[in-house]
């Protein structure tokens, strides 16, 4: 069985940082595979105790989000609402594009009303649940990487 290391950068903004912690708990805290292949997750996000956070310099916390996405293969992001109103969220779309890499758009909890910017940019979409997720995040990676 071979083993695939995949670097995720999971979008979010801090105000909303359940849904990052879901997804991270999700992707990061369990064991998966998809037939032979083992896959290791990687994180690349910048979650809220990181001390990326407290770089004081808009353009210095921007060059570190690039810098994280550039590394990543996927960038995970929720749909929420939110994300049309969060200059970040469109700073790390922007990055994503700027280094090639897939957008993956995340509905939260079945939310009803998503964001417009994150479905427009994203190559593929999946529910809250799991198992289509991580489906999804392989299907993005493999196509950059078979």
């Amino acid at each position: 069985m071979s083993t695939r290391q995949i670097h995720i950068f999971i979008s979010h903004a801090w105000a909303y940082s359940q849904h990052y912690e879901i997804l991270e708990k999700w992707i990061f805290q369990e064991s998966w595979s998809v037939g032979q292949a083992s896959l290791d997750f990687r994180d690349y996000s910048i979650p809220r105790t990181n001390p990326i956070h407290n770089i004081s310099s808009t353009q210095a916390l921007q060059e570190a989000i690039f810098n994280q996405i550039a590394r990543s293969h996927v960038v995970v992001i929720p749909s929420g609402m939110y994300a049309s109103h969060s200059k970040w969220i469109q700073k790390e779309i922007d990055g994503a594009k700027a280094y090639n890499k897939p957008i993956l758009a995340v509905n939260p909890w079945g939310q009803e009303r998503k964001s417009g910017v994150v479905l427009s940019n994203a190559k593929a979409g999946v529910g809250w649940n799991k198992q289509p997720l991580i489906n999804a995040i392989w299907n993005l990676y493999f196509e950059t990487n078979p």
